[in-house]
């Protein structure tokens, strides 16, 4: 994710102080990791060293002065363009789940590697099961759901991969038997 282009995104409908972008950033994003206020202010600050947002009003009202920031024309070119810009497939799986499996198998023994496949698939399942209530939830905001919509996706593919897995490493470990 690129917080700079998120950051232009949230400012393209006015004015918005740090405090401001950061809740809406979160709440708008609800299944990403919150961003922190550093984080905001530091990427604000490379967005107006850029020329794609500029300092607008300071405000004081019951409590420390809040500078707000406002997209620049440039900047709004910038988010067109980012927008535009197709997604390519990561070219390289990185991912903390393969990774362990992997090890598991070479450090270990294929019985290891199936049982924390076997613990992996019901933590993913319940997760699964959790995100499905929560979207089902008439309560529940639109990007919430479109978040919901999204991890599951990715958690029914990493149960697919993982069924997949269970086999070949079931059909490994009864070939190392005979």
């Amino acid at each position: 994710m690129s917080t700079s282009h998120v950051l232009l995104g949230l400012l393209a409908n006015g004015p918005k102080h740090g405090y401001e972008l950061k809740r809406a950033h979160d709440a708008h994003m609800p299944r990403a990791k919150p961003l922190a206020f550093g984080q905001v202010y530091a990427t604000l600050g490379r967005l107006q060293r850029d020329g794609l947002v500029t300092e607008g009003e300071r405000d004081r009202d019951a409590g420390p002065e809040r500078t707000s920031f406002a997209l620049t024309d440039a900047g709004r070119e910038r988010l067109d363009e980012w927008l535009a810009e197709v997604e390519a497939p990561a070219p390289f799986v990185a991912s903390a789940l393969l990774a362990k499996v992997v090890v598991a198998l070479l450090a270990a023994d294929s019985r290891r590697a199936g049982t924390y496949l076997a613990a992996q698939r019901a933590a993913h399942a319940a997760r699964l099961r959790e995100l499905t209530l929560a979207k089902l939830d008439p309560d529940t905001a639109l990007g919430d759901v479109i978040a919901a919509d999204f991890a599951i996706s990715h958690l029914d593919a990493d149960l697919r991969w993982m069924e997949t897995t269970i086999a070949r490493v079931d059909d490994l470990h009864q070939g190392a038997d005979t």
